[in-house]
């Protein structure tokens, strides 16, 4: 069975893939527990090391077509696909260096006894990625689980399975044990069938498929890893340094189209500050150039006609509610004006869902207090950016804020590799990246050992 690549940009099919189907996934499982039983080697740290290293090189030279296609494929921009490709190696080397960190400890219980904890893998991972970031959200998931010591079965989103497929191709090449890394490509049903299979489970999702994948591993008291959505707020006081904060705030939303949970969609700005923001955000808006991503524009399509019903619609309903909506206009294809809407009150399904999709909500606000009532107005509490120069307000407004990841001054700086990232209420639960993601995939075991005659 196979179905066939779409590029967003173009409409155009330009890959034939090979696909699971649900009933294939048992026997791909039961590869990875014979690979974990068979490949006594690969529970040395050091030669998980070497072969994450090894696939880092590999992914070195690959860069260029790796790229190539996670833009065709996305239809994101060459130059972020590029980055895309460098935050791959980045996880490699930065699980790699990190493989001998999971460290177990002693427990002192007088001369007696013995007592001490080791972290052991949880066994096979599955991971359900989606497909605004194939590529690196694959690796931010694999790596610390490989690492760990496990097995993975990763399975993409059918809008976009390329890349990952050839990094379990290059993952081979680089010595990762046959079976210790599969990709299972296909719709949600295979999706399914991974979750009701493996030893743990890390979504990376909606908000609303989360919550059926959590009732799924409910059932079967299947440990689990959520990364949903969010509506992140960047709040911008009155002393913020615009010319800091305007390029960041408008490449937070742009990123990939808005198509990022950790977009930052909401702009809560200081009211004496809010009318010259707003107008020089809208200036870089209508300075954006977009085209299709192998051209390298600043903004590329949406990745579908559903996701861009999805955006107009919800423009359209803001503006039956009352706000005021500058740009947003359909450009054709599958791409999508920037939209900056205004008169956003708290209350309305944009100031409160992601649209996911380069469209950003606006709202003043007067004073510290009610900054962070409307940065805490949602359910979601993923990421959040402060603007201040303001130091002690700063770190008040940060321990204030209900979100997994706060910037102060600057927002999703430098890919966050090193640092934790996940949500809080409908943002999910439990960290991906970071050595917060190698304690999760990986599970405490205490020995007690008498040491009397």
């Amino acid at each position: 069975m196979s179905f066939m690549a779409v590029d967003p940009s173009t409409g155009h099919e330009f890959a034939e893939l090979p696909e699971t189907r649900p009933e294939d996934v048992p026997a791909l499982v039961e590869d990875a527990r014979r690979a974990l039983a068979v490949e006594q080697d690969w529970r040395t740290p050091i030669v998980r090391a070497g072969a994450l290293l090894r696939l880092a090189r590999e992914v070195e030279d690959a860069a260029e077509n790796l790229a190539d296609f996670e833009t065709r494929d996305t239809g994101k921009p060459l130059k972020q696909a590029q980055a895309d490709v460098r935050a791959t190696v980045r996880y490699l080397e930065y699980y790699a260096g990190s493989i001998e960190r999971i460290e177990g400890r002693s427990i002192p219980l007088g001369p007696a006894a013995l007592d001490y904890t080791v972290r052991e893998p949880w066994g096979v991972c599955g991971q359900i990625i989606p497909w605004n970031y194939p590529l690196q959200v694959a690796v931010r998931c694999a790596a610390p689980a490989l690492a760990a010591g496990n097995a993975v079965i990763l399975k993409p989103s059918e809008l976009a399975s390329i890349t990952p497929l050839r990094l379990a191709d290059l993952a081979e090449r680089a010595g990762v044990p046959r079976g210790m890394f599969q990709v299972a490509t296909g719709d949600g049903t295979v999706g399914a069938a991974v979750v009701d299979s493996v030893d743990h489970v890390t979504f990376v999702g909606s908000a609303d498929t989360g919550a059926k994948v959590a009732a799924a591993c409910a059932r079967r008291l299947t440990p689990l890893e959520l990364e949903l959505g969010g509506k992140s707020p960047n709040v911008v006081f009155a002393d913020a340094d615009l010319d800091k904060a305007v390029p960041a705030i408008v490449q937070s939303l742009l990123q990939n189209a808005g198509q990022s949970c950790s977009a930052g969609s909401r702009l809560l700005v200081e009211r004496a500050l809010y009318g010259e923001l707003l107008d020089r955000v809208q200036g870089a808006f209508d300075k954006v150039k977009l085209g299709p991503g192998i051209e390298d524009p600043d903004l590329g399509p949406l990745i579908s006609s559903r996701q861009l019903d999805r955006a107009l619609t919800m423009i359209e309903r803001a503006r039956a509610q009352g706000a005021t909506v500058r740009g947003g206009e359909h450009h054709g294809g599958l791409f999508l004006r920037p939209g900056l809407v205004t008169d956003v009150t708290a209350d309305m399904e944009i100031f409160q869902e992601e649209v996911f999709g380069p469209v950003l909500a606006a709202a003043p606000f007067d004073g510290e207090r009610e900054a962070v009532e409307l940065a805490n107005a949602t359910a979601y509490g993923l990421v959040a950016g402060v603007w201040t120069r303001d130091l002690a307000r700063a770190h008040r407004v940060a321990s204030a804020v209900r979100a997994g990841q706060v910037f102060v001054n600057g927002y999703g700086v430098g890919g966050g590799v090193e640092l934790p990232f996940g949500g809080m209420g409908r943002s999910g639960y439990g960290r991906g990246k970071g050595v917060e993601a190698l304690l999760a995939y990986s599970q405490v075991k205490n020995v007690w050992v008498s040491l009397e005659g």
